[in-house]
């Protein structure tokens, strides 16, 4: 079976799903990770003419590139059994629709709500077959559910704790909510990495690091494994777990949520998860002191990689 991954993986998640996939007889496995492709204007002028056609015309130069590229890809490869596509909304529409000639079966994953990227209700028609994370999206367009993955698993919980809390998240809305949680912390002296990428000017009142630098996966493994706990804080009218939920369950560390969803999962345990109020920040110091309790294997399973491969590949 011939499949291809096409996704912006900036982090380095979908490689896991690459590897995984590689290591199985009879599958040949391609990735076009997007994220790499680079675009550098020519001149000031091909900058200034892109900003232009981007806002009066809705073109974009770098845009059609990255397109571009992904098809210069896939013209190296036969046609392909399966194209799963994960963040296909960065793309432009009548691209996709080229791209699903270059396979007999064209899938996508959307590990974004509609609410958060509305293009996704411009496109999903698009493919054969669409999941999601996010229930209520699958409840409105009848898009398949399925959750983010294990992606690493640490039996080995030996290592020293530094930290009672680790969290690495983009900078944008939920900052104010990251921000009472360290405040909260600092009250406890509890020491803790919290980590905001993409600005590095916030004026902060706790001890929150800001960085435009973003962190390879290895790295934040490493800060996993100094933690007792992970922190998740879910954006606002998203539902749908995030790879921090994953993480806390791989490496059998404690979960600080905003998700309140949570609770509705079958891995759910209170001792094992905090759900906390936006508004009214409550972590007791308890919370830390226990042990983090063992799931039952069949439900830890269904949230493993091998799960969501099978699932979504039907192989």
């Amino acid at each position: 079976m011939k499949i291809t991954i096409i996704s912006l993986d900036q982090w380095g998640f979908d490689k896991h799903i690459v590897d995984y996939l590689d290591q199985m007889n009879d599958v040949e496995v391609h990735h076009i990770d997007f994220s790499k492709f680079t675009y550098v204007y020519p001149s000031i002028f091909h900058k200034i003419t892109n900003f232009f056609a981007k806002n009066l015309f809705n073109y974009n130069i770098k845009k059609a590139h990255l397109n571009k590229e992904i098809i210069n890809q896939l013209k190296k490869l036969p046609k392909q059994d399966k194209i799963l596509m994960i963040k296909a909304d960065h793309l432009l529409p009548q691209k996709i629709e080229e791209i699903k000639n270059y396979t007999h079966e064209f899938i996508a994953y959307f590990s974004d709500s509609t609410n958060k990227c509305p293009k996704i209700k411009k496109i999903h028609h698009l493919f054969d077959s669409v999941y999601s994370f996010e229930k209520d999206d699958v409840s409105l367009y009848g898009f398949n559910f399925i959750t983010n993955y294990i992606y690493n698993e640490q039996n080995d919980n030996s290592t020293k704790k530094e930290f009672s809390v680790f969290n690495i998240s983009a900078f944008d809305k939920r900052i104010k909510t990251l921000e009472k949680i360290a405040v909260k912390l600092d009250t406890f002296a509890l020491n803790y990495k919290i980590i905001s990428v993409g600005n590095n000017t916030y004026n902060s009142s706790s001890s929150i690091i800001f960085t435009k630098d973003r962190m390879k996966l290895n790295t934040v493994e490493t800060y996993i494994n100094k933690s007792i706990a992970l922190l998740d804080i879910n954006r606002e009218g998203q539902y749908g777990l995030t790879f921090r939920v994953f993480e806390s369950l791989g490496n059998k560390k404690k979960l600080i949520t905003t998700n309140n969803d949570i609770v509705n999962y079958d891995f759910y345990n209170k001792n094992n998860i905090l759900v906390v109020n936006k508004d009214d920040i409550k972590i007791p110091l308890d919370f830390f002191k226990t042990p983090y309790q063992e799931i039952p294997t069949e439900t830890y399973n269904k949230s493993g990689l091998s799960h969501c491969v099978k699932t979504v590949f039907d192989i």
